[in-house]
């Protein structure tokens, strides 16, 4: 359970900075406009902003510099133990909303979703909602490695109607959040949320998005990431029988 919940705000969001640097800026600005259209008032954005020992990773320091200007911004950055999952762990756990939502922090998912989808789950119900990417904007590559990878998820997962397994933004109720054990450090922690949805039988919701072109870096995803996706859909099937 989360020691640090207090009743009091309603929505956390917890924003993946890894290596985002001086863009981040950029990224919190858009995200605290997109919320002041829409009229969210109630809310707190964390940032996450972990780093590899000995690397000249910038962001530790300009997360920590947002954060110093706006009371509701708090940050986390600590040298990392793991990979993307590692990251949404730490921030999950310093959120205090009755709804958490997730979003990567490298531009590529559009900041007007978290409105959506948070409109979504207040109004209908929902204990979980998440996008679905009707176009992309990355390389055909990737888009090749989604569509089996959620291919594959479905054959060992049947029965979880949802079309995009990686998309975000996610949200979630604090209920739900709360029955989760999310253990993943890695890649793997999207697919984890939905599997421990699926056991849970929770209401999912889903609205479409348009996945943008990443610029500034490379993805950071690899070919053994895609290996390590596929042995953590096999580890957790057999897990899934012995229950």
């Amino acid at each position: 359970m989360n020691i640090f919940y207090t009743g009091k705000i309603e929505l956390s969001i917890v924003i993946l900075c890894y290596r985002a640097g001086e863009s981040a800026r950029d990224f919190v600005k858009k995200t605290i406009q997109e919320l002041e259209v829409n009229n969210i008032k109630n809310y707190e954005l964390m940032l996450v902003g972990n780093y590899l020992k000995d690397s000249h990773d910038i962001t530790p320091i300009v997360v920590a510099d947002i954060a110093s200007n706006d009371s509701r911004i708090r940050y986390i950055a600590k040298v990392k133990e793991g990979m993307m999952g590692w990251d949404m762990k730490s921030g999950l756990e310093i959120a205090s909303g009755q709804y958490i939502a997730v979003i990567d922090g490298d531009g590529q998912m559009p900041i007007g979703d978290i409105a959506k989808v948070y409109k979504k789950i207040k109004d209908e119900k929902f204990d979980l909602v998440k996008t679905f990417r009707i176009k992309r904007g990355d390389s055909v590559w990737r888009k090749c490695i989604s569509a089996v990878y959620n291919n594959i998820f479905h054959i060992l997962f049947p029965g979880l109607h949802t079309k995009d397994i990686n998309a975000k933004p996610k949200i979630f109720t604090r209920q739900a959040y709360e029955k989760f054990h999310l253990t993943s450090d890695d890649w793997f922690i999207d697919a984890e949320i939905m599997i421990q949805a699926r056991r849970l039988n929770l209401k999912i919701g889903e609205i479409p998005t348009v996945f943008l072109g990443l610029t500034g870096r490379r993805s950071f995803i690899k070919m053994g990431t895609v290996f390590e996706f596929l042995r953590n859909m096999i580890r957790y099937r057999i897990n899934e029988f012995k229950k």
